[in-house]
């Protein structure tokens, strides 16, 4: 099985992802040049920890370290800010920014941390978080399209304050990636903790 750990986007924040996707999909559709291939709006969430493949054998003992994860505040995000990896000039991937609280990379090292108690190797790079919105083929991408992607760099798509955290097994197919939620934890396991007002 294909596993993953992560949040999961509310409708509100997702809606505003979507109406953004559909506009750029439509003028992509139009304008000459290669395919975009445009990550479809109910398959975004924010990953915390790639597990990858694993036997099925050890489904138990990965939810009971996932259970055992603490952090001392309640996560705030912002999902903001549209860029390009690796630049602009040679795009690969169209991605929005995750703003976070400090709590947000804690969550993901403690994710790190319980998980390779169950032999799931440590993270060598440091967690960046984001949401891939799109894959470009080279050699390059339409200006046209570029443009429109520029002039709306600076969009906010919305703030949400997530509760719990999710094990996921991804299935993939031929249309893209389906996923089935195996099991989820709170994010914030202490009862005095307070939300940001």
């Amino acid at each position: 099985m294909r596993l993953f750990v992560a949040l999961e986007i509310p409708a509100d924040v997702r809606d505003n992802l979507a109406a953004f996707l559909g506009n750029m999909r439509e003028l992509s559709q139009r304008l000459e040049g290669k395919p975009v291939r445009w990550v479809r709006t109910e398959n975004l969430h924010v990953t915390l920890k790639f597990i990858g493949e694993v036997a099925d054998t050890k489904l138990e003992g990965i939810r009971g370290a996932l259970s055992t994860v603490q952090v001392e505040a309640p996560l705030e995000i912002r999902v903001a800010g549209l860029g390009f990896f690796p630049n602009k000039k040679r795009p690969d991937v169209l991605w929005t920014g995750i703003n976070s609280s400090a709590s947000l990379p804690a969550l993901a090292s403690d994710i790190d941390r319980v998980l390779a108690t169950q032999g799931i190797p440590r993270e060598n790079r440091a967690f960046v978080p984001h949401l891939t919105l799109a894959r470009f083929a080279r050699p390059a991408l339409h200006e046209n399209l570029l443009s429109a992607i520029e002039q709306t760099a600076a969009c906010s798509f919305g703030s949400f304050r997530p509760r719990e955290f999710h094990l996921i097994e991804s299935h993939l197919k031929p249309r893209g990636s389906e996923y089935t939620f195996l099991a989820s934890f709170p994010s914030n396991r202490r009862p005095d903790a307070r939300w940001p007002s």
